[in-house]
């Protein structure tokens, strides 16, 4: 089990890890949440050992390892860029960690060929080893930094946005070689992403970095689901943010949120009786095949979105420009506590 407590890093006057708290439990597939600046890549390098923290402590199974050197923590790191060497063949990538290690480097060929090609055929490369990484795909170049990470048997895998480099359909089925990958070998992956769609998908548990602080753990459905602040909300993608003394109706005070699905909209002054609601401007709406999303400014500025399925559409035709009701369930409020 990988544990933080209380890590803080710093750089300059920028706090970029703020006290974190976090735990990635055995045998899981953690991902990890954040937008552009939250501080994820600067958590990925200290638990690698690339960077030190300032304050805290980290601990693989309650051994600390922060203070030692990156190539004695037992821990593989998968780059975003893949970071192959471009003059080596595939399995001269893989087996290099085994050949170059610093502790107990292998020097039995038939051992080095024996786990560099299980390996390649743990990742679907059986057969690749003897092409140079500059002759195939992007996909694959992915594939043969996973076998690189793997082949040395790390107690934990981190991956630094990983599909990142990937056109959509590979994506897509990385996202499943991944998982399968992780569940046969047992060991936890971190997987760091700005993608919610992403990290939603991978994570048998989903963490939320925001601001230099783990602000919500859980499981996908739950996190989705129940966040249990505003910037949970905001990082789901899902949610409309706003003040509830916009409303008309009984919806608590402070911040509150509802979800894209949960919003109907109507002619102004025609929101069913009982349900809250807050007059809005529409703008615009954009078509995605079997959904659509429409945009609406609020009487302060803040922009609301209401998704529609199309095989069941629920809104009016609406006019760009015109204000309309938006109304929702009482029960579908989310009532947070502190500014949005």
């Amino acid at each position: 089990m990988l544990t933080l407590s209380r890590v803080r890093r710093t750089y300059g006057d920028t706090t970029a890890l703020d006290g974190v708290d976090f735990t990635v439990p055995d045998d899981t597939y953690m991902s990890l949440l954040g937008a552009s600046g939250s501080g994820k890549t600067t958590l990925l390098r200290l638990i690698a050992g690339f960077e030190e923290p300032d304050d805290g402590v980290i601990s693989i199974d309650g051994e600390r390892i922060d203070g030692r050197p990156s190539h004695l923590r037992d821990i593989g790191f998968v780059f975003q860029n893949f970071a192959l060497f471009p003059h080596l063949s595939v399995f001269e990538n893989v087996a290099f960690g085994l050949r170059h290690r610093a502790n107990a480097p292998l020097q039995n060929e038939k051992e080095i060929k024996d786990r560099t090609d299980n390996a390649l055929e743990l990742v679907g490369l059986d057969g690749f080893g003897h092409r140079g990484v500059g002759a195939i795909s992007g996909g694959q170049r992915q594939r043969v930094a996973l076998a690189r990470t793997l082949v040395t048997e790390p107690r934990i895998v981190l991956l630094d946005e990983p599909l990142g480099a990937l056109d959509a359909n590979l994506r897509s089925r990385m996202c499943d070689e991944l998982k399968a990958i992780r569940e046969r070998l047992k060991v936890s992956f971190l997987h760091v992403t700005g993608s919610e769609t992403e990290a939603l998908m991978m994570g048998d548990k989903v963490a939320v970095l925001a601001d230099g602080r783990i602000v919500q753990t859980g499981v996908p459905d739950q996190l989705f689901a129940e966040p249990m602040n505003a910037a949970s909300a905001r990082h789901m993608n899902a949610w409309n943010i706003f003040d509830a003394a916009l409303c008309a109706g009984s919806v608590g005070q402070g911040t509150i949120a509802v979800r894209f699905d949960q919003i109907d909209a109507s002619a102004a002054d025609r929101a069913p009786e009982g349900r809250p609601h807050l007059r809005a401007k529409y703008l615009t709406g954009e078509f995605n095949g079997p959904t659509a999303v429409f945009f609406f400014r609020a009487q302060d500025g803040s922009l609301l979105q209401i998704i529609d399925h199309l095989s069941q559409p629920r809104l009016p035709d609406m006019v760009e420009g015109d204000s309309y009701d938006l109304h929702f369930a009482p029960d579908a409020v989310r009532q947070f506590h502190g500014a949005a």
